[in-house]
Order: structure tokens, then C-alpha cells, then sequence
């Protein structure tokens, strides 16, 4: 649904063409007007997301390890979902990346529930206006659940909503993949083109047990570290989608 980048650098910076040169028609012969491009960047540097928890070593022992390997797992599971947030919701945070929610995105509003594929079409129209291709839908599971229960017509049994061809599981509308995560808000679908978010991890996400730190208490510590932000070079193609407008 974004673009992934893994970088080792502190700062992670995405060139970004505002004006692209042009072409003239031209007599043959005549000399080819020189034109150039308009280029700035936007950039991001990725925040920690840490993770810390300790556990008694004698339930370490007494399980085989799978008391750890559970722990380690959840904290892992735990980073993913804090990432899926700062992306979609309003993490509690003022060191969580900026998310989507702080970007001047474009919108397509719908007076009352949704009741048919219009409003994605026109997000789907909105983003290529400005030169892009929404390559997914995200909504809330609740609302993602709304869409799939909408009927071709009254009276019908078969849904909107079309199958992924290439997922049995899979959704999609009008041909895009359509995705849920709980951190959108109710109501609510993204139109997102993968290039104009981008999310950027630096460096794998960094695993550490110590059996040495709780020494004097017979403990383990187990600990995780990921630094991951976005950087949204093309934010105006972006489009939320909002039902239930007045």
C-alpha cells in the first residue's frame, strides 16, 4: 500500500519534481529551447519505536523458552501495530511520525453512508488528475465490512465489492485491492498511490535478550528497537474518503 525503503542513514531524502522540462515542436534545423526541471525534496528522519519488557528466567527455563519466544513475538506484533497507527491514526505521541492524518491530502465527501462505488471512482479519478494511480483502498474493518455488504441492487445477493482475481481472500473495488487496518478512522477509506507515501525503515528492526541487566533478579530482558517514519512525496494524490458527511 506505501513504498518501502530500508535505510542506514539518520535522514532519508526523496527528490521530488515540481516542474518537469518540456518539449516544443520545432522546425527542422532550428535550435531545441533548452528547458529545465524544478526540483526540491522532502525528507524524514526516522523516530525510535522501543520496546522493552522483562520476565522471571525460572518461567523462561520452566517453559522450554516459549515463554520468550511468546514475549518476544507480542513486542515484535506490538511495533507493527504502533507503526500502523502513527500511519492511519493520532498516536498519543508527539515523537511518532507524521502520519496521514497531517498530510493536505485530497477528499471526496459522501452525505450519508455508502451506498455504491461513486465516491472511489472519483478518488480514483482525483489522484490521476494529478498524475498518480491509487494502487489501494484502506478503511477500517468495521467500514471495509459495511462495503462488502452492499448489493449490486435490491434484492440481490451478490455483492459490490469484486474479488480479488488473485487472491481467493482478496477485496477489491473497480480493480484496486482494498485493505483494512483498525487505526483508520470510522467512515472513513483511503485512496492511496504506493509512491506518494513512502515508508522508511533505518535498519532492521533490532532484537536484544539479556540475561546480565536483572542479574539480582534472576531475569531476562528482552528488548526491541525499530526506527521507522514516512515521507509523502506526493501527498496531493492521496485522497480520504469520508462518508456520513453532512
Amino acid at each position: 500500500m506505501t513504498q518501502n525503503v530500508q535505510t542506514g542513514a539518520s535522514t532519508y531524502r526523496v527528490p521530488v519534481v515540481t516542474a518537469f522540462p518540456s518539449a516544443e515542436w520545432t522546425a527542422e534545423g532550428a535550435e531545441i529551447a533548452p528547458t529545465d526541471p524544478t526540483v526540491t525534496e522532502v525528507s524524514v528522519t526516522p523516530p525510535k519505536l522501543a520496546g522493552l519488557t522483562v520476565v522471571s528466567r525460572e518461567l523462561v527455563d520452566d517453559s522450554n523458552g516459549d515463554a520468550q519466544l511468546i514475549i518476544t513475538n507480542g513486542l515484535v506484533n506490538d511495533l507493527a501495530r504502533k507503526i500502523d497507527e502513527a500511519f492511519f491514526g493520532s498516536p498519543a505521541s508527539a515523537l511518532a511520525p507524521a502520519g496521514l492524518q497531517d498530510q493536505t491530502a485530497g477528499a471526496v465527501s459522501v452525505t450519508g453512508a455508502f451506498a455504491n462505488l461513486d465516491p472511489f471512482a472519483e478518488a480514483l479519478s482525483d489522484a490521476e488528475t494529478v498524475g498518480a494511480n491509487v494502487t489501494a483502498f484502506v478503511g477500517a474493518p468495521a467500514t471495509v465490512l459495511a462495503l462488502q455488504q452492499l448489493k449490486e441492487s435490491t434484492g440481490s445477493n451478490r455483492p459490490l465489492l469484486g474479488a480479488d482475481v488473485s487472491s481467493p481472500t482478496g477485496r477489491s473495488i473497480l480493480g484496486v485491492p482494498v485493505y483494512s487496518s483498525p487505526y483508520v478512522e470510522a467512515d472513513v477509506v483511503w485512496a492511496i498511490p504506493a509512491p506518494a507515501a513512502v515508508s522508511v525503515l533505518r535498519t532492521p528492526a533490532e532484537l536484544a535478550i539479556s540475561h546480565d541487566a536483572y542479574f539480582s533478579s534472576y531475569s531476562v530482558g528482552v528488548r526491541v528497537v525499530q526506527r521507522a517514519g514516512f515521507v509523502y512525496p506526493h501527498a496531493a494524490a492521496i485522497v480520504k474518503i469520508t462518508a456520513n458527511a453532512v
